[in-house]
């Protein structure tokens, strides 16, 4: 029995030292850029769960063009500025308010149950927002980065039978939205894994397993700089 015990010691040893060093190495060591850094983005994390934070519109890009903005929240859509993006699973994200609101059972179903539809939230804002207890990152991105990025996005939405993408309801502060979302939840696949494939995409660096959001921050980089004056609500980001 102490065999067992030991050996089992040693699994969780071994298993915690493994997960510590795939979210620790990045996926990328070198970065080259070839196409001026013109475009920026931001991303969010509490801790526990990353959101993209994108332009309405640029240049290179309108979001106008690929989502009805006025169906999203009460605030009017002529004063977004910016547009928040985030995954997870739908019934879990729909239903929990708040971190402190989390019931473990179903927080477990999410986790563990391998079908798990999906959502992406989207919540529209005239600044860029610094919630909180959040961290907030600046990411510059080249055109073609960039426009990988927006794709990556639009692409996450289920398109119904009528062409349109499938808004679910509101989110809990009855001015942002919930839409139906392409994949499904689980441990292997969570809400930081679809932001790291977004990031992916863009040529930005990532951790070889990306399941949990410090990771994602903690690497976050690629072959521009943001502006080291750049500051939101009085607050330096870098």
């Amino acid at each position: 029995m102490s065999k067992i015990c030991l050996g089992l010691v040693g699994g969780v040893v071994a298993g915690g030292a493994l997960l510590a060093i795939v979210t620790v190495t990045p996926r990328k060591w070198f970065f080259s850029q070839t196409e001026p850094c013109e475009f920026t983005i931001y991303l969010t994390s509490d801790g526990f769960h990353t959101n993209f934070i994108v332009p309405v519109q640029t240049t290179a890009y309108r979001w106008q063009e690929h989502l009805n903005l006025e169906a999203i929240g009460k605030t009017p859509a002529a004063s977004y500025r910016y547009l928040q993006f985030g995954w997870g699973d739908r019934r879990f994200y729909m239903e929990t308010p708040s971190w402190d609101q989390v019931n473990p059972a179903e927080a477990l179903r999410a986790l563990f149950y391998w079908r798990n539809d999906s959502a992406i939230f989207v919540k529209g804002h005239p600044q860029v927002p610094h919630y909180p207890n959040e961290q907030l990152k600046c990411l510059r991105l080249g055109k073609t980065d960039f426009l990988a990025l927006m794709n990556f996005i639009n692409s996450t939405f289920q398109v119904g039978a009528d062409g349109h993408k499938q808004r679910l309801g509101s989110g809990q502060d009855r001015d942002s939205s919930f839409y139906a979302a392409i994949g499904s939840y689980s441990i292997l696949k969570t809400c930081n894994s679809w932001t790291a494939d977004g990031l992916r995409v863009a040529n930005v660096n990532t951790p070889l397993w990306a399941g949990l959001a410090t990771p994602i921050i903690q690497q976050l980089r690629n072959g521009c700089e943001c502006r080291p004056t750049e500051r939101i609500n009085g607050t330096q980001v870098r």
